[in-house]
C-alpha cells in the first residue's frame, strides 16, 4: 500500500514531535503493509511556514535514519498545503512541494470555516496545470451544508481523498457517514492516514481499505489504497486514473444505492 498523506517529518508542525517517534511510526506503518510513505508536512502562513526545500531535505534525512534502522519504508514528499491565495505561485516556484514532484498536491481546506471562492481557488489551480488533492473533506465540520461543492469539484477535475481512520470511527460519527457517502456515490479517489504519531492518529491504512470494500468492492478498494496512489507518484494523467479504473458517478450509474438505502434505516 502506499499512503500520501502523513505527518511522518519529526519537529516541523504537529506530527511526530521527535526522531524516536517518526521511527515507531514507520514501523506501524510497515507491520500494517504500507511499502511508501509520503511526508506531507502542513504549510500553513503563519503557523507552519515550512517550504519545498527544507521539507526534500528533511525527507532524505529522516529516509536515512530509516535505512540505517532497517526500516524497510520508502519515503516520498509532500505538502499538506492550506488554501492561500498565492498557492499556484508558490507551486510554480517550488515552495509549495507538489507529490513527489507530480502534477498531484494535497490542498487542506480550513476545518471550521468555509473558505471564500474556493471553486475559484480550484478552478484556478487546474487551469494551472494541478490537481489539487483535498485532504479529509468528511471531517470538516462545514460539510454538511456544502456537500454538493465538494461534488461539483471532484466532477471539475480536483480529488478528494479520504481519511482511512474516518471509515471506522476514529473521528466520530459524523465522519464516518460523510466517509462512507462520498464512497457510495463514486467521489472517492484515494484513502490516506493523515498519521500524526503512534498511539494518537497511527499510520494504519489496512483498516480503512477493509471497511471501503463494501461501499465500492475489494477492486476499487485496492485502487484507493495502491493503484492510484501510484499513479500519483508517477505523475499520470487524471483521466487514466479515474475513468479506466472505475470511478463512478452517481449520475451516470443510479445503482449505486448502498448509501440511499442505509440513510433511510438511520446509519447517520
Amino acid at each position: 500500500m502506499i499512503d500520501l498523506h502523513s505527518h511522518l517529518l519529526p519537529g516541523v508542525d504537529d506530527g511526530a514531535p521527535d526522531l524516536a517517534t517518526s521511527l515507531a511510526m514507520a514501523r506501524v506503518a510497515v507491520s500494517d503493509g504500507i511499502e511508501v510513505m509520503a511526508c506531507t508536512p502542513h504549510i500553513y502562513p503563519g503557523l507552519y511556514e515550512n517550504e519545498g526545500s527544507a521539507i526534500r531535505a528533511a525527507v532524505a534525512q529522516l529516509q536515512m535514519r530509516l535505512d540505517e534502522a532497517g526500516i524497510a519504508l520508502r519515503l516520498s514528499h509532500g505538502a499538506d498545503t492550506h488554501v492561500a491565495p498565492d498557492l499556484v505561485a508558490g507551486l510554480r516556484s517550488g515552495r509549495v512541494p507538489t507529490l513527489n514532484d507530480s502534477r498531484y498536491f494535497l490542498l487542506e481546506p480550513p476545518h471550521h470555516v468555509a473558505p471564500p471562492r474556493l471553486e475559484e481557488t480550484v478552478f484556478n489551480l487546474l487551469t494551472a496545470g494541478y490537481v489539487p488533492v483535498i485532504t479529509h473533506p468528511e471531517r470538516l465540520s462545514w460539510i454538511e451544508g456544502h456537500y454538493e461543492v465538494f461534488v461539483e469539484l471532484a466532477r471539475k477535475g480536483a480529488w478528494l481523498q479520504i481519511t482511512a481512520g474516518s471509515l471506522t470511527g476514529r473521528f466520530g460519527a459524523g465522519a464516518r457517514y460523510w466517509a462512507e457517502r462520498l464512497l457510495d456515490e463514486g467521489w472517492v479517489h484515494i484513502l490516506a492516514t493523515d498519521a500524526h504519531g503512534v498511539e494518537r492518529r497511527p499510520p494504519l491504512l489496512a483498516e480503512g481499505q477493509r471497511a471501503a470494500e463494501p461501499w465500492v468492492g475489494a477492486e476499487e478498494a485496492w485502487r484507493l489504497v495502491s493503484t492510484r496512489p501510484r499513479g500519483i507518484l508517477e505523475n499520470a494523467g487524471p483521466d487514466s486514473l479515474t475513468a479506466a479504473l472505475g470511478l463512478v458517478s452517481p449520475v451516470a450509474d443510479e445503482s449505486a444505492g448502498w448509501w440511499r438505502a442505509r440513510k433511510w434505516f438511520g446509519r447517520r
